[in-house]
């Protein structure tokens, strides 16, 4: 288990791992995404719902149905507006349309035994509201385990404050590492079980910005469980 005493990342570092990693090493946030699906979907032990946003968080998720599926374990795969997926992303999405995976524009959670929460990541700064609230507390009452990608959706991920509404998750797969809001405010209490999963960032990026991270991190294992989980 390990300490909370790592160096994580903000919203705004997230953003620069992803640009460095690509620019400086060549890594592509299409790759480092579909690495975070794969990692994600390893924590998905049943049928699974995925159920995703907008952004790159989303893209997360879509890679992870995709590895679900191959696996026997998708149930479903919703999105909030999958025309408004960009980049890497929309690459996720339509790679599961040429397997002929449907993408439902409301959540189908019937059937499921887990849900995979990827509506939002690191970018969240104000209170859900409309499509994205309304998920949000279906996911809640589902009475479904629940796995988060990166923080559970509604928790600002530098604060830790859980705008109304927040998932309240089983298990969160932080990636790369943890995010501040994981460990402060009313991150403990949502979060459930943290995860750190390596997404292959070289350590080198985190260097290039002065986080210093122990290099032996994933030297045993390429997921780590956090030691300041609230369960």
């Amino acid at each position: 288990m390990l300490s909370s005493a790592l160096p994580t990342l903000t919203s705004r570092q997230v953003a620069e791992v992803d640009r460095l990693a690509e620019v400086r090493f060549g890594i592509s946030v299409d790759w480092l995404m579909e690495a975070a699906g794969w990692q994600v979907a390893r924590f998905c032990g049943g049928l699974t719902a995925v159920v995703c946003g907008i952004g790159n968080n989303a893209g997360d998720g879509l890679a992870a149905a995709r590895h679900l599926h191959r696996w026997g374990r998708l149930s479903s795969v919703s999105c909030v507006d999958a025309a408004r997926l960009r980049g890497p992303a929309a690459r996720e999405r339509d790679a599961l349309g040429m397997l002929g995976i449907d993408i439902s524009d409301e959540p189908r959670l019937d059937g499921a035994q887990v849900v995979l929460d990827a509506l939002f990541g690191t970018g969240l700064s104000r209170a859900p509201e409309g499509k994205f609230a309304a998920w949000i507390e279906a996911l809640n009452r589902s009475g479904l385990r629940v796995i988060a990608v990166d923080v559970p959706s509604g928790l600002d991920a530098d604060s830790g404050l859980a705008y109304a509404p927040t998932v309240r998750a089983h298990t969160t797969v932080t990636l790369g590492l943890a995010k501040p809001g994981l460990l402060n405010g009313d991150g403990p209490g949502v979060a459930g079980d943290v995860w750190v999963a390596d997404i292959g960032v070289p350590f080198e990026v985190y260097a290039a910005m002065g986080i210093e991270v122990p290099q032996h991190l994933f030297a045993e294992h390429d997921r780590v469980r956090l030691g300041t989980s609230a369960t």
